[in-house]
């Protein structure tokens, strides 16, 4: 039997995909990381539309539709404030293949890539896949990202570093501060930013910042994506930016890897980026309601958790035991280790679910927590 690549052998399955299988069919799921809205009907039609007008056919250019990528720089334009070229954005098959073609034109063999821990699983895996090694940094006790510890981790072999605000596995939301830090680390040791801000819109204390918003040089690339800024998951759209030269060599993975997004999903995200925006505010301010009544919940049962200021996401440290007693309960939680080492004595929660699913769910883990200390 032929073997297989060293690059793959290093990687293996998510954990979060181990524990969906471990439970039971009717099982209460806080385990799953998306928005439960229904995407905005005007980005279905657009889709539709677009599929009944011949539209969707063919072959979009490598980049993504022109429109496409206009109302990505225009959306970028009016939050961030900066003059985003249409040219310099990639269309890719949601914020993952973003994410990939980020590391892979960036990362050569050997080299590191810093990343938080815990921190989103395809952070290590795709660095791994690009043939470099992951280098994780952990975080503070409000779980944000500390830029003092990615500065000290910088060595003659770091390609880049990963910055997620607000984080997923744990909510965490980066200061301006600690995000005007970033840009400078990237300028001053001349190193790549790779800023996932893919849960942008879910902000419930304080705002969205991005390091492109401070950088004096071209030393860092966004990933975003439509999937939980429009509820869109299964559209499969996302994108990249970043200066001409990256943009360039990103292209040449994407146009062998995936030639272009979507056709239907393009003229979607379009639709939603350009119609109406009373989604996003309901969606932030469902998650929030529900964000409270988790940490209520996680406070009465005596399970210490940091507050989330964004995302739809908890992390309560829990005693050893606490995910498997949740799963003979019924409830899907992950455990942190899934996310790294430092997630351990964690588990995620995720709250994008039924109100009335959710705190049935917290009475479940309340007895989760007590069987397991």
């Amino acid at each position: 039997m032929a073997t297989f690549s060293d690059r793959i052998e290093r990687i293996r399955i998510s954990g979060i995909r181990e524990v969906f299988e471990a439970a039971g069919d009717d099982a209460i799921n806080l385990g799953i990381g998306q928005p439960d809205f229904p995407t905005p009907e005007h980005a279905r039609q657009a889709a539709v539309d677009a599929i009944e007008d011949g539209m969707a056919d063919a072959y979009t250019a490598n980049k993504g539709t022109a429109s496409l990528r206009e109302a990505i720089a225009e959306k970028h334009r009016a939050d961030q404030g900066i003059d985003l070229d249409p040219a310099n954005v990639i269309a890719t098959a949601g914020g993952s293949e973003a994410l990939h073609i980020a590391l892979e034109a960036h990362v050569s063999a050997g080299e590191e890539v810093i990343v938080p821990d815990p921190g989103f699983v395809s952070y290590d895996a795709l660095t791994k896949l690009a043939g470099g090694d992951p280098v994780p940094v952990g975080l503070r006790e409000d779980l944000t990202i500390d830029p003092a510890a990615v500065e000290a981790a910088i060595t003659d072999d770091t390609a880049a570093f990963v910055v997620n605000s607000p984080g997923n596995p744990t909510g965490a939301v980066s200061s301006a501060a600690d995000v005007r830090a970033f840009a400078r680390i990237a300028d001053e040791h001349d190193v790549l930013c790779i800023s996932d801000e893919v849960y942008e819109y879910t902000v419930f204390e304080g705002d969205h910042r991005s390091p492109v918003e401070f950088t004096d040089r071209d030393n860092v690339v966004v990933v975003n994506s439509a999937s939980k800024l429009f509820s869109m998951t299964g559209w499969r759209l996302g994108w990249v930016y970043g200066s001409p030269d990256r943009i360039d060599r990103m292209l040449r993975v994407h146009q062998y890897a995936q030639a272009c997004a979507s056709a239907p999903a393009q003229y979607a995200a379009e639709a939603a980026l350009r119609g109406d925006r009373g989604v996003v505010e309901e969606m932030t301010d469902s998650f929030e309601r529900r964000r409270d009544i988790l940490l209520d919940g996680l406070a009465d049962a005596g399970i210490e958790c940091p507050t989330p200021h964004g995302a739809f996401y908890a992390m309560p440290r829990v005693p050893d035991g606490f995910v498997t007693e949740c799963l003979d309960r019924g409830v899907i939680v992950v455990p942190g280790e899934a996310f790294g080492e430092g997630g351990r004595g964690a588990a995620r929660i995720s709250y994008a679910t039924d109100v009335d699913d959710l705190r049935e769910a917290i009475d479940v883990m309340a007895e989760a927590h007590a069987a397991a200390r």
